[in-house]
């Protein structure tokens, strides 16, 4: 089991600057990956970033890349993801998602292949 604790969320102005981060816990896996999805109201989840487990690989959504960055700290135990630029149609609750063992391009963009979810931290972006 996998536990995922996300934190970090709350009201911007548009052009600011958020971190989310995303503590895991329990299971602890070499392979794999730390994904962040959101979920606007009245909209279907979607992919924001995600990263692999052992190489570090990075993808982006493309609404997002060269505004947000993921990365993981050297204990692989916190994932974070820096959001800059911030407009309001990144609102959304965003979730920390973690699949333990091998995965690939593009199944890392797909949120049925995770296996664990956080709770969600909420990002308001104000006009």
């Amino acid at each position: 089991q996998v536990h995922l604790v996300e934190s970090g969320g709350g009201l911007v102005q548009a052009g600011g600057s958020l971190r989310l981060s995303c503590a895991a816990s329990g299971r602890t896996f070499s392979t794999g990956a730390l994904g962040w999805f959101r979920q606007a109201p009245g909209k279907e989840r979607e992919f924001v970033a995600a990263i692999t487990w052992r190489g570090g690989s990075t993808y982006y959504a493309d609404s997002v890349k060269d505004r947000f960055t993921i990365s993981r700290d050297n204990a692989k135990t916190t994932v974070y993801l820096q959001m800059n630029i911030l407009k309001p149609e990144d609102t959304a609750v965003y979730y920390c998602a973690a699949k333990p063992g091998p995965i690939s391009y593009p199944a890392i963009l797909r949120g049925y292949v995770y296996n664990y979810w956080g709770q969600g931290t909420q990002v308001t972006v104000a006009s």
